[in-house]
């Protein structure tokens, strides 16, 4: 029989990881409390079930699954009711934090006797048919949730321990959504100097790698800048205050921040980033 499984947040890679969890027949919990009409349409789609607090923490497995900036305040308000309870769940937090981060929750996770798993997810959410995201996962607890790899996730366990997973995101998501970001500062000040199509053209001379990476990097960043802007302080605070790359990721989360409100307001950046891309395109 299939582990319960809760899956908190439903956002737009918790909700697809459910649904590949509910494919394989389990059936997948989460909190639906004060969310959105979308995000609820999103939790039925997907298959999951909504439930309170106490059901949420009867679980086998829970996976946290949220913005970075809430991963903490989500472990504790999970130890307060599992502190209550007598059954003890393996929780797994799958955020993009940074290995001190983790560790702050893994203090609160062990304090009301649950067991914490340390995941890194690497790639974008599930599809039908294909076998991705990657779920990296470390701790002494990592192979308490083997079992998932038997119901259509990619586990792959780092023999490390807390801190290792999450160290692997940190350095992958800083190169990976770096180079997003340098691009995107460098296509906006290329614009704002007339040199959109001299940029564009040279990259797809010298680094057409490059030119096709932005073409499709760069519009799909916009709606998700707002998450990023965390996510760049976490790898900041990976690096520490006195290294001087942090101040590169606190530059990008001002980026990222500033992107997140264009996209709210006017759109200027937004749809300089988009034509961009588009010319970036082949006709």
């Amino acid at each position: 029989m299939p582990p319960s499984i809760a899956v908190i947040a439903p956002g737009a890679m918790g909700s697809a990881i459910a649904a590949r969890l509910v494919e394989h027949g389990c059936k997948v919990l989460t909190s639906l409390e004060g969310r959105s009409r979308a995000t609820q349409a999103r939790a039925a789609a997907s298959g999951m079930s909504a439930a309170n607090d106490s059901e949420i923490v009867n679980a086998d497995i829970i996976l946290s699954i949220v913005p970075p900036g809430e991963a903490v305040a989500l472990a504790e308000q999970l130890a307060t009711t599992i502190n209550r309870n007598r059954k003890k769940p393996v929780v797994v937090d799958c955020n993009a934090v940074n290995v001190e981060t983790i560790r702050r929750i893994q203090d609160v996770v062990l304090s009301s006797g649950a067991r914490l798993v340390d995941a890194a997810i690497i790639g974008l959410p599930p599809k039908p048919g294909t076998k991705g995201p990657a779920f990296y996962v470390s701790g002494e607890a990592a192979t308490d949730i083997a079992v998932l790899g038997q119901l259509g996730l990619d586990v792959r366990v780092i023999d490390g321990p807390i801190g290792a997973a999450s160290a692997l995101k940190m350095s992958y998501a800083g190169i990976n959504k770096g180079l997003t970001g340098l691009g995107a500062a460098m296509v906006l000040a290329a614009t704002r100097a007339g040199a959109a199509d001299a940029l564009r053209d040279e990259l797809a001379l010298s680094l057409p790698h490059v030119q096709a990476r932005l073409a499709n990097a760069l519009p799909d960043m916009l709606p998700k800048a707002y998450r990023w802007v965390a996510e760049m302080r976490e790898i900041a605070g990976f690096l520490g205050e006195d290294h001087p790359a942090a101040q590169i990721y606190e530059g990008f989360a001002a980026l990222f921040e500033h992107i997140a409100a264009d996209v709210q307001g006017e759109g200027a950046d937004a749809a300089q980033l988009v034509a961009f891309a588009e010319s970036c395109k082949p006709n």
